[in-house]
This record gives C-alpha cells, structure tokens and sequence, in this order.
C-alpha cells in the first residue's frame, strides 16, 4: 500500500491523497527526477473479491487512453503491476468536478455551460472518429473536471468501449431469429387450435405464407411487433 511521502519506482514520491472511491485511491505525487506532478491511481488486490475481473477492466481503460492525444482528455504515463497493487501513473488535473460545483453554486453561468458543452462535443466526435471508434458511455457531472483555466477535462473510461459492427449484427440477427422462432411457434399452435374447433373452418382459413429469419419481411415484421408491444 502507498504511503504518503513514500517514493516507489524510483521516481514518484507520494504527496497526499486527492480522492479514493470503492476500489481505488488517487495520490498526488512527484516526479522528482523530472519535476512534474502527476496522479498515481492504486488498485489493491487484497481489497477486491474479484481482482483479475477488475484488472481486466483497467487494463482496457488504459489501453484505450494510451492511444488517444487530446487537449481535453488526460493521458497515461505508465502502468505498474505490482505483487500487492495495480498502479496507473497518469497527469494531474487541477480543479474540482462539475458535480462538486453544482452542489456547491447551483447553476452554472450560461456562458461557461455553452463552452463546456463545445469541447465535450469536440471530445465525443474525437473519440467518435478513431478507427474503431471508441463510445464513451458515462458522460455525468462526476465525470467532467473544470480547471482553473475554464477548459475541462473528461474522465473515467472505466466502461468506454470499442465500437464493433460485426458485434452488433451479430445481436440484430440473434433477435430477428429469436422473434422468428417465436412468432413460428405462436401460428403453429393457432392453426392447431383452429383445426380442433372446426376442420372445415381451419381447411378454407387461409394461412399466414412462411417467412425466412433473415428475410426482410420478416426483420420489418419484428420491429413492427416491437413498437406494438
């Protein structure tokens, strides 16, 4: 466990802790070798019932910020496994959450509200347009840092994801043929019910013509039957 005033790698002295959450505690530290300050996230493992299911997570977290460079996003430095913790070594934002602001002032000026919007917007078409595209999915208050300069900075990829188009055909197909084996089921058992009522009746009923899973009579159908429900 980190230790203020502690120096680990050789490098990064630990000054004080700026923020700890349900698995993690966030250090200032000091590069003393280089001068700079950075933020020095540590993740015990002895402190999480599943450890390498959360590695796994942080791992992809900053496998995803290791490929990005923009003004409004932080970068990682580096990253050490050790016997006892996982550590990210990242840059150190100055200033507070938008969450803390509106708790502590309310409403925010409309000025700053239009101008931080505009470079969260830049950053979303940033991350929109690498190859994959990366889709963000936790944009809160909590999430979005104002530095004592006006701009922001947007953190926590904890649930940001690589966009995978084959992924989600693969969802779309499963559903279509799920909703296809359904309504197959539900038209067997009909003609079934009409049959035992009246065979005259359910020879001259004219029957629903069969429709492939992947036909696109059959996805119309579906999405009809989705906004009916």
């Amino acid at each position: 466990m980190l230790e203020i005033g502690q120096v680990f790698d050789g490098k990064y002295k630990i000054l004080n802790k700026v923020g700890q959450g349900g698995m993690s505690v966030v250090y200032l530290a000091m590069n003393e070798k280089a001068n700079k300050q950075w933020a020095v996230k540590e993740v015990r493992k002895d402190g999480v019932l599943d450890f390498e299911a959360v590695k796994q997570g942080l791992v992809a977290e900053t496998d995803i910020l290791k490929k990005l460079n923009h003004p409004n996003l932080p970068s990682i430095i580096d990253v050490i496994d050790t016997a006892d913790s996982f550590i990210i070594i990242m840059d150190y934002i100055q200033g507070n959450s938008l969450n803390k602001a509106l708790d502590e002032f309310g409403a925010q000026p409309q000025e700053n509200v239009i101008e931080w919007a505009k470079q969260l917007c830049d950053v979303l078409g940033y991350l929109h347009s690498r190859t994959p595209a990366i889709i963000y999915r936790d944009m809160k208050p909590a999430n979005v840092m104002l530095k004592p300069d006006g701009n922001v900075t947007l953190i926590d990829f904890g649930t940001a994801r690589e966009f995978k188009e084959k992924n989600l055909a693969d969802e779309i197909d499963k559903k279509v043929r799920e909703r296809f084996m359904q309504e197959s089921k539900r038209e067997q058992l009909k003609n079934k019910e009409d049959e035992a009522k009246s065979p005259v009746q359910a020879a001259e009923a004219p029957k629903a013509p069969a429709r492939r899973p992947g036909s696109v009579r059959a996805k119309i159908d579906i999405l009809v039957d989705d906004d009916d429900e």
